[in-house]
């Protein structure tokens, strides 16, 4: 579980990527944090790992402080950021280096997600392209068994037969006593896996909402023409008519389009706080 209490944080005081932000997000579920380029997710994960720390505010994770770094924290925690590095080894000498700080690190798991991912054992770790290299890292930190996965951008430098394949082997991966966190602008590439969605803009929390909450409150449709503006946060148009994102009025079920989620809540931020709030 991860508790945030008016965290704040900026690299200056002056601007400040996070004001205040209270949010607690509990195992069971596997979380899509959406926000702008720039708007800080990457920031917000690394404050997780103790990475960065607030300026003001307070986070737990898994109960412990992040910033203290202790080694009983660090191992319920792994965290792959977007630009992954692996150094000069052999894959048998980067487990012999790396698998014992994880005590619930399965060996024979690892292999099989490597094959899964098709990363062939090629020498020298560095030598690989990006993608094999973010296929490794994502392999090894599956294995390592924790109870929170952190992922930045997990599908960058990955094509799309990796993608298909990395999205199987993290619904396999998942089960309740679990968390995975993931931080991402490619939303199609995850719109099926995600089952939570938090959306940030401008340094504040504008959503923290379930797919069936967001589905019980909101209806996503093509339409001919707009009946009533006033319900409506989002429209654009398209070949088949209007796509439009409203106020579920009804009893109405829709599939959730995470990237029309996105801009209706970014650009109807007060009448979204006042839907879910």
């Amino acid at each position: 579980m991860i508790q945030i209490n008016n965290l704040s944080f900026g690299y200056n005081k002056k601007k400040l990527l996070y004001k205040e932000l209270s949010l607690s997000i509990d195992s069971g579920s596997i979380y899509g944090l959406l926000g702008k380029n720039g708007a800080g997710k990457s920031t917000l994960l690394k404050n997780f790992m103790g990475l960065l720390f607030p300026t003001d505010g307070s986070i737990l994770v898994n109960g412990f402080t992040p910033k203290k770094r202790l080694p009983s924290f660090l191992e319920t925690i792994y965290f792959i950021p977007e630009e992954v590095y692996v150094p000069a080894l052999t894959v048998a000498q980067y487990l012999k280096l790396f698998a014992p700080f994880y005590p619930h690190f399965n060996k024979e798991q690892f292999f099989v997600y490597l094959d899964n991912l098709d990363v062939k054992e090629q020498g020298k770790l560095n030598t690989l392209s990006f993608g094999q290299q973010k296929k490794f890292v994502i392999a090894f930190a599956l294995a390592c068994n924790t109870k929170i996965l952190l992922l930045d951008e997990p599908t960058n430098g990955l094509d799309i037969p990796s993608k298909i394949k990395f999205r199987k082997l993290i619904s396999s991966f998942f089960t309740g006593e679990r968390m995975i966190f993931i931080s991402t602008h490619q939303i199609r590439d995850l719109e099926n896996l995600i089952d939570k969605v938090i959306i940030v803009d401008n340094g504040e929390l504008l959503l923290s909402a379930s797919i069936a909450e967001i589905s019980s409150k909101l209806s996503f449709k093509t339409v001919t023409h707009v009946e009533d503006k006033e319900k409506i946060l989002y429209s654009e148009d398209s070949l088949k008519g209007i796509t439009v994102v409203t106020e579920n009025s009804g009893d109405e079920e829709t599939k959730v389009n995470l990237e029309h989620l996105f801009n209706a809540i970014t650009e109807n931020p007060a009448k979204a706080k006042a839907l879910f709030n």
